[in-house]
């Protein structure tokens, strides 16, 4: 296998990861509308704004999971995972550091993790969105250059 097929697999592997987050955490918050609102109600951010974000959050996370499904978005569905994904690591590290006893507004497997176990979580995703970012602009950058066969 040549080095671009390397690199184009890990960025198809990277991509699908990030599907299955934003996809399966979409659905599971749109299934579990109603608790997934009235966890936001009690989030430091969110009262004012529950009603709005209870939409906002998994439509934002199915778009991302669009653009990375369609490989001419591609590298703007890793920029905006890596920019969801920063915020919401962001979020629970302000939950851990000040905040008392605040329900997670996350459905599903991920509702059962510790705040601690979910920055750790936060941050694994942070990391592969980035490297997603990384390998396709130096893809993108040898295919523009034709040098992706030296990849």
């Amino acid at each position: 296998m040549k080095k671009p097929a390397i690199k184009n697999s890990i960025m198809e592997i990277i991509a699908a990861l990030l599907i299955l987050l934003f996809a399966y955490a979409a659905i599971t918050k749109l299934l579990t509308y109603a608790a997934f609102k009235e966890q936001l109600i009690y989030s430091p951010v969110g009262t004012r704004f529950a009603g709005l974000l209870a939409w906002l959050v998994p439509a934002t996370e199915i778009v991302i999971a669009v653009t990375l499904i369609i490989p001419a978005y591609r590298k703007t569905g890793f920029y905006l995972s890596f920019l969801l994904m920063l915020a919401f690591t962001l979020y629970v590290y302000y939950v851990l550091n000040f905040v008392y006893e605040v329900p997670c507004a996350c459905g599903g497997v991920l509702s059962r993790m510790s705040w601690h176990e979910h920055l750790i979580f936060n941050l694994i995703y942070t990391m592969i969105a980035l490297a997603g970012i990384l390998l396709s602009q130096k893809y993108s950058y040898a295919q523009r250059t034709g040098q992706a066969e030296n990849l």
